[in-house]
């Protein structure tokens, strides 16, 4: 799923230079912190040619063009390991085939932590070791063996304030059409639209998992006339509330900070029970770089310093909560793991995505498409 999300990341990087609401210094900052390493440029090789080096392996796209030296240098500077980017796509497929020859070519990835630990439980992840990436900088709920938190973002309700007097308060605000008339749009991959849906139908928010998926499904279906679209995209899912075919939608949380601001306020959003969804830093069995250099590489990561500045270019709330008193009072309220925001909102279930995903999505394909 979170190789939608990351990809999102460099379009609005781009979108944001583009229109002059970002310099090139930011942009290129920006690249390497979603990248989750600096990642000196392709054409720093010659002068590093005798340096130690460990490969981060992302989701591509624009990230290619703007390697830049944020985490890389200071990184660098402190153990002489140069992070290079790679932007083929670290998918469950990709990570296995490179992992079971046992000889990778990749070090780390930034996958889902439900990826993380499938593929660490068939023996092709090395545990985190958390001797070295510190738990202390980890949120309660969001450690796992096989990959450790690196950021947050979250699914929530976003709606053109000029279409209705009051604001939607609850996922059964978003599924009433009688109460908030008008067209809807929904994330076509399905997370976290199972939990909206089941929220809507009365599920407590404790009580969501396991995922009641017949049930979810059967209130999906029942609403389908009043969904314009399924978006796949960030930039798609802003298009249709900005371009007027929807008034109401459940989009990431990154998005809608955006629409909230470009439009000052017109287009607003609630984390009123929000899906928070967390990333993650994989590393590969076997990996060539060594499992101690990874390890400190996740370790340098954690610093809250970086990750407000990760938060500021692109909207991901910080996995450290060291970092949350850092970010500036005027944009806590963008930030999904504020603690005002984060209460409002259920967290992703890793252990339940981990053994369902696959079959569930299938079957939801099948429901919005029919």
């Amino acid at each position: 799923m979170n190789s939608h999300f990351r990809k999102d990341q460099a379009l609005i990087l781009a979108e944001r230079l583009k229109t002059g609401k970002m310099s090139r210094r930011s942009f290129v900052q920006g690249m390497s912190l979603l990248a989750g390493t600096s990642a000196l440029g392709l054409n720093a090789g010659a002068a590093l040619a005798d340096t130690e080096e460990m490969i981060f392996v992302n989701w591509g796209g624009d990230a290619i063009d703007a390697m830049a030296e944020a985490f890389g240098d200071s990184f660098t500077e402190e153990t002489g390991i140069v992070i290079r980017y790679d932007g083929t796509g670290p998918t469950e497929g990709a990570i296995t085939a490179q992992a079971e020859g046992g000889s990778p070519t990749w070090d780390m990835v930034d996958c889902d932590p439900f990826s993380g630990q499938a593929l660490g439980h068939k023996g092709l992840m090395r545990k985190i070791d958390w001797n070295i990436v510190d738990p202390g900088k980890i949120r309660d709920g969001f450690q796992w063996d096989y990959a450790a938190s690196s950021y947050f973002y979250s699914y929530i309700i976003a709606w053109d304030s000029t279409k209705y007097d009051e604001a939607p308060t609850s996922m059964a605000d978003f599924f009433d059409t009688d109460k908030f008339p008008g067209k809807r749009s929904m994330y076509k991959w399905g997370v976290g639209m199972w939990e909206a849906a089941l929220l809507a139908d009365g599920v407590a928010p404790e009580d969501l998992y396991p995922l009641d998926l017949d049930r979810a499904h059967a209130k999906i279906d029942a609403f389908k006339d009043h969904v314009a679209a399924y978006w796949g995209g960030g930039a798609e899912s802003q298009s249709l509330l900005l371009n007027g075919d929807v008034s109401m939608a459940l989009i990431w949380s990154t998005r809608a900070s955006l629409l909230d601001k470009d439009t000052e306020g017109e287009i607003k959003m609630t984390w009123a029970e929000g899906i928070v969804a967390p990333g993650s830093t994989g590393v590969l069995a076997n990996n060539p770089g060594g499992e101690e250099a990874a390890m400190k590489y996740i370790a340098s990561t954690q610093d809250p310093a970086k990750q407000v500045k990760l938060f500021e270019l692109l909207g991901n709330g910080p996995a450290n909560p060291e970092a949350d008193a850092l970010v500036p009072d005027e944009d806590k309220k963008y930030n999904p793991v504020d603690p005002a925001n984060f209460v409002q909102q259920i967290p992703l279930d890793m252990e339940w995505y981990e053994e369902n995903y696959g079959a569930a999505l299938d079957t939801y394909l099948g429901v919005i498409s029919s």
